[in-house]
Order: structure tokens, then sequence, then C-alpha cells
């Protein structure tokens, strides 16, 4: 199975590790110290240039990590990834 993470990008579910809030999660230094080092590593790829929301933590099969930069809220990504069980998506069309 796989996750749209928005435009063209998709990833493999059983490769995502984490989908975090760039907000909330961001208030912690730990998680800045994170991001910082993975984009000085060059593991981040932004997969919009609208305003962020969230960020993707996979990691392949040869263990490396990468780290998604999403305009879709983590709450639809977990939905859609079927994290939030018992809470079905639901498109802005009502579809």
């Amino acid at each position: 199975m796989y996750l749209h993470l928005g435009q063209d990008t998709v990833v493999r579910l059983d490769e995502v590790v984490g989908i975090f809030d760039m907000d909330k999660s961001t208030i912690s230094k730990h998680s800045r110290q994170f991001l910082a080092d993975a984009q000085k590593g060059g593991r981040i790829f932004n997969v919009s240039e609208e305003l962020p929301k969230s960020y993707v933590v996979c990691v392949d099969k040869e263990g490396t990590e990468t780290v998604y930069i999403s305009q879709i809220s983590s709450t639809t990504l977990k939905k859609r990834a079927g994290f939030i069980e018992g809470i079905s998506y639901r498109r802005s069309d009502g579809k």
C-alpha cells in the first residue's frame, strides 16, 4: 500500500515510521535538531511549495532515512494511512 503525500509524491506505507504535525512537534528542541540534521544530510524533500503542515519520516529496506515535508495536515495523512482507526477519510467534495 502507498500513502499520497501531496503533488506527485507517494511513499510505501510499510516504510513510514511516523507522521508529525509541523507546528506541534517543532516546539521540541530535539525535533528541531532532527530536522536540521536531516536537512544538512540532504534527506529532506519538500513535496510542495505551499506552507508546510506536516512531515513524514520514512526508512527504506536498506535503512536509509528520508523526511518528506507536506502541505497536507498530519491528521489527514494519518487517516489516509489508516493510523486512526474508526475514522474514515472524506474528500472535500463529500465522497
